[in-house]
């Protein structure tokens, strides 16, 4: 018989709760078993005057509406909160009933700015502990990474710095000085930045890229499940390299354990990475950059360096010698008297020299070991590597697609790292509902009278070797 909906009459009461609407395989739905934001509210109660102005809203609720944006992609305020009218997912997650007023978006961009990044970044931290307490991190081989957010800027927003601030500065010299005769000379070409957000830089992650106002996300993963321990965020033109070193004591306190292993792309190729990885007994699994094959000069790697002696010998076998210091190294140079006669002269510096100096960096005796030790890595050293492509630059490619992290959201340094933490909260809480889920399909293959119970689930991840401290999280969710 052919069926018929009656859709002209509105219900007036509505039975069951809103739960039973939504499906078990629901992301929210498995991700509200393992998320714990019971701490939030004594966080930021000192920011709330307990006596006087109206009641904000739940900072429990808040925060949930912003993850649900973020689990969907939606990192648009007005977007999400008009998709939180209609979906009832959302609404469940956040703790909102089907009568019940959603905030407008306005608010949470005023909790954003009365909260800070600092207190976003604590939620993220607290994804990590709950991660770590699960089993799923181990924290002894880290994969670092930055990639690029592109600014939420119009190119009409570039202006040159550089020649506001001279007119700016020489405003009253200019006035006081007669203009100059003769040819008039051509200015030095300013740096571009964004009027709107200034925080941004132009850069490109390729040469072979034009240059776009970004920021720069620096990204560290554990190896064991692809869980993010750290995440930093930094102007476009922040070298990856410089930021090495912090990043992984922030992972290290984060963890609570001395990294072993580290893994990085060329970026962090910096001659005192390596001495600092040596320094402190740290595998690093970071191949050198390539060197220039078609210089004009005999290039530096033709210089032999003795580490013992502090000195520098040239293809010839002349002796260089310290002559001044530089920001990141030493300076070292031949004697005129040696060049004069040398048969390598015009190969091996300009004409108007009178002899060869070479820059040695520091660390560069540690260099010098990382490129031996590249021409014959061993098969650990290449499973690594290859892990690193696919966990934190899979990361990345899971951030961008799925999460709307290819572009900022909003303008300034503070709101991009408190997007690049939420987004990373997302992903972690992510696998960690996945491991929830393993736990319960392999406790109900056991297909036992106690399968179902609380207490043999804990049982069963008690027994996992994988997930050592997993029962913490199933003693509330099952």
């Amino acid at each position: 018989m052919l069926g018929r909906q009656e859709w002209g009459q509105d219900d007036l009461f509505v039975t069951g709760s809103l739960r039973d609407l939504i499906p078990d395989d629901y992301i929210l739905k498995r991700v509200n078993k393992v998320l714990d934001l019971s701490w939030l509210r004594e966080e930021v109660s000192n920011l709330y005057d307990e006596t006087r102005g109206r009641p904000s809203i739940d900072p429990e609720a808040a925060v949930r509406l912003m993850l649900a944006g973020f689990f969907h992609g939606i990192v648009h305020d007005r977007k999400l909160m008009r998709e939180a009218r209609m979906h009832l997912g959302i609404r469940w997650f956040a703790g909102y009933r089907l009568h019940e007023t959603l905030p407008d978006h306005s608010s949470l961009t005023r909790i954003r700015q009365r909260w800070g990044a600092e207190r976003f970044k604590r939620v993220f931290q607290k994804t990590v502990k709950a991660c770590m307490e699960a089993g799923l991190v181990d924290g002894e081989t880290v994969h670092l990474d930055a990639t690029l957010i592109r600014a939420d800027v119009s190119w009409e927003s570039l202006v040159e710095r550089h020649a506001e601030q001279v007119i700016e500065e020489n405003a009253e010299e200019n006035e006081a000085k007669p203009p100059r005769r003769g040819r008039p000379s051509k200015g030095k070409k300013g740096k571009k930045v964004s009027a709107t957000d200034p925080d941004a830089s132009l850069t490109t992650s390729k040469n072979t890229y034009r240059m776009e106002p970004s920021y720069k996300q620096h990204t560290a993963v554990d190896d064991k499940a692809g869980v993010i321990v750290d995440v930093a965020v930094t102007t476009g033109e922040a070298s990856e390299g410089k930021e090495m070193l912090a990043q992984m004591a922030e992972v290290e306190a984060a963890t609570g354990r001395a990294i072993r292993t580290v893994t990085g792309d060329a970026g962090y190729a910096h001659a005192s990475n390596y001495a600092a990885m040596e320094a402190r007994a740290t595998h690093a699994v970071i191949p050198p950059q390539a060197e220039a094959r078609t210089a004009r000069r005999i290039p530096l790697r033709r210089f032999a360096y003795d580490e013992t002696h502090d000195v520098v010998r040239c293809p010839a076998g002349k002796r260089l010698t310290r002559s001044g210091r530089r920001r990141n190294g030493w300076v070292y140079r031949a004697r005129a008297a040696d060049c004069r006669a040398c048969a390598l002269r015009r190969r091996c510096f300009s004409e108007c020299a009178a002899a060869r100096s070479v820059l040695i960096v520091e660390g560069y005796p540690a260099l010098l070991r990382a490129r031996r030790r590249r021409r014959r890595w061993s098969e650990r050293d290449v499973e690594a590597y290859r892990r690193h492509r696919w966990r934190v630059e899979g990361a990345h490619g899971e951030a961008k697609t799925q999460h709307g992290l290819r572009r900022a959201a909003r303008r300034g340094l503070s709101n991009v790292a408190i997007q690049a933490y939420l987004t990373a909260a997302v992903m972690n809480l992510k696998r960690l509902a996945a491991l929830l889920l393993r736990f319960f399909v392999r406790a109900w293959l056991h297909r036992d009278a106690t399968v179902s119970s609380k207490g043999r689930l804990i049982e069963l991840a008690r027994e996992n070797p994988d997930s050592k401290g997993a029962e913490r999280v199933f003693t509330t969710a099952a």
